[in-house]
């Protein structure tokens, strides 16, 4: 079954620390990503730097580590870490930058999500240190606050964490853009800071504003379903930030957007109400990429519900993603390139628990954030994330979400 995230957006979600473990060395070629060396921990082929602290001079300076565990808020808490990727996307951290500059002087604004990311990233943009941590308290304090999901110790998923936090800054921008078309009262001022649904204008309700964040992450699907009795072929245009694609052992990204894009065919209980035959029928649907965003967001369905074991599993296949990738299935842009700038990657072997890291790459450098750990890796070590050829492995270290950045520039 096919999945996207329409209209709305996705990312990161929570788990239970990965303890430490002993390191050992390791050589390894594969794929034509070339001969590397590498540490790895023990259980794991994940690439460790050998400097094991980034310095951050020049170019790297502004890039500090956002700690994801500060004093006092205990484990169970990478699922904000998972901001990272968003802080290495250009465009978007550019726009939230500016959003804090128009608003820093802004008398007393209500407190929200998007003014507390805001507020982050100008610490760690501003941020004089060469070497450091930045605790996002106040962050966490508010995702707490706005969702109780994200306050217990439970393990909880990335990207259904990037969803939320994509979805609610796209609620509070669409609210304060209402607000300046009309007065709002301080009951209307609430609704923003607690992000709460659609505001009505004189008793209309407004269409959704498009901002800067649908300018980013939002694509166009066609949903095209043909009649097998009159051939007539509906075409239904749908909006998505991210999608959601099945995965199978020993497979390509490539291939999966093959198959989220394949024809599947509507029979018994799932039959087609034709217009024009005025009764159900058998019919054939596909799904193809209209307009590629700016920003390609891809989720790796690696969490299956089993039914005979009653309880969902990890699906640790592994799944080839490239440095660069071409969209050939597209109806616009045909051939859109795209490169990979992060990753989301899961550690742990079950659904349950486990741990997140990102992947990030910022002026021709890979960096790997993990914890308050971070290193510089070599590019040809993202391999290493692609999954596990054989069912049973001691590499637990994932791609989950993948972000890749459009080459042709903003459509």
């Amino acid at each position: 079954m096919r999945s996207v995230t329409r209209g709305r957006i996705s990312l990161a979600g929570s788990s239970s620390s990965v303890g430490r473990e002993q390191r050992y060395g390791g050589v390894e070629e594969v794929d034509g990503y070339g001969s590397h060396g590498f540490e790895a921990r023990k259980g794991s082929r994940r690439p460790v730097s050998r400097r094991r602290e980034v310095f951050w001079t020049g170019e790297f300076r502004k890039h500090l580590l956002l700690q994801q565990r500060p004093p006092g808020f205990g484990p169970h808490l990478s699922h904000i870490f998972s901001t990272i990727a968003l802080y290495f996307c250009v465009p978007f951290r550019e726009q939230l930058l500016e959003y804090y500059s128009n608003n820093k002087n802004v008398g007393e604004a209500e407190e929200n999500l998007l003014t507390c990311l805001a507020d982050l990233f100008n610490q760690i943009n501003s941020s004089k240190k060469k070497t450091g941590v930045i605790a996002p308290k106040r962050f966490v304090q508010r995702v707490k606050k706005q969702n109780e999901l994200f306050r217990s110790y439970m393990h909880q998923d990335a990207h259904e964490f990037l969803n939320f936090l994509l979805n609610e800054l796209v609620d509070i921008l669409e609210k304060e853009a209402n607000a300046k078309d009309s007065p709002g009262t301080s009951s209307q001022s609430e609704n923003i800071a607690n992000g709460s649904s659609h505001l009505h204008m004189n008793g209309v309700k407004k269409e959704p504003q498009i901002t800067w964040i649908h300018k980013s992450f939002q694509g166009l699907l066609t949903n095209e379903t043909r009649c097998l009795r009159c051939e007539t072929v509906t075409a239904r245009d749908e909006t998505f930030f991210d999608l959601s694609v099945d995965i199978e052992q020993n497979s390509s990204i490539t291939s999966c957007l093959k198959n989220f894009s394949s024809t599947e065919t509507l029979n018994a209980e799932d039959k087609f109400f034709c217009d024009k035959c005025c009764s159900l029928q058998e019919a054939q649907k596909r799904m193809k990429i209209k307009k590629p965003p700016n920003v390609l967001v891809i989720h790796l369905k690696r969490f299956k519900y089993i039914e005979q074991l009653g309880r969902y599993k990890k699906l640790s296949y592994r799944v080839v993603f490239p440095l660069e990738l071409k969209l050939s299935n597209t109806l616009e842009n045909a051939d859109a390139e795209y490169s990979l700038f992060a990753v989301v990657v899961h550690v742990g072997s079950g659904p349950n628990h486990g741990h997140y890291i990102s992947l990030v790459k910022s002026h021709n450098h890979w960096l790997l954030f993990d914890d308050e750990n971070v290193d510089i890796f070599d590019e040809s070590a993202v391999q290493t994330f692609f999954g596990s050829a054989q069912e049973y492995s001691s590499n637990t270290d994932h791609g989950y979400i993948l972000f890749y950045e459009n080459l042709g520039g903003r459509s």
